[in-house]
């Protein structure tokens, strides 16, 4: 058995799951998420826990048995707790300014500022001129959203300046002298 697929979800008090139709919907405080289930996998509600089943042991079935329950499990942290990616700007003139909760400035050395506006359900934050906060409810989006202002200017090897990750170690080469 999948140790990920049989560990049960636990459902935290305020948020409601229903199961229609191959579809799950879940919905908490923060706000509701639905997702289309795999039609061989099966899901069972009882006493305030998710419990999730597959016919049988093919390889397409175990794959889908433990990704299902951490899409769903996913979803209840979601829309109890929310999530967030952290990002540092480094770089000599390089900033974030907020325009709004839902708009984003930055400048990151390009002739003009790059604007970047964050899709239904997605917030920025600017607690510094070098940090951005990406939130929501939505893992997969929030990760998606963060990914693509990374993009705009990815850490470079020499110096290092770029958007990153929080924390995200970034491994530098030896310039052209080859500096000892």
């Amino acid at each position: 058995m999948s140790r990920i697929g049989k560990a049960p979800v636990a459902l935290p008090a305020g948020v409601e799951v229903k199961i229609d139709d191959r579809r799950i919907t879940v919905t908490g405080p923060k706000g509701t998420l639905s997702r289309a289930i795999p039609g061989e996998i099966g899901i069972e509600q009882e006493d305030g826990t998710l419990r999730f089943t597959r016919p049988n042991d093919e390889r397409h079935h175990r794959a889908q048995h433990g990704l299902t329950r951490s899409l769903v499990n996913n979803m209840v942290v979601g829309v109890t707790e929310g999530f967030r990616k952290e990002l540092e700007i480094v770089g000599v003139g390089y900033r974030a300014e907020a325009q709004g909760p839902t708009n984003l400035r930055l400048n990151l050395g390009y002739s003009h500022p790059v604007l970047v506006e964050a899709p239904e359900g997605i917030t920025f934050e600017v607690p510094a001129p070098t940090q951005v906060v990406v939130s929501g409810i939505d893992k997969e989006v929030v990760g998606q959203v963060a990914a693509d202002i990374r993009s705009i200017r990815k850490p470079e090897p020499y110096k290092g300046k770029g958007v990153r990750y929080q924390g995200e170690r970034i491994l530098r080469k030896a310039g052209k002298t080859g500096k000892k």
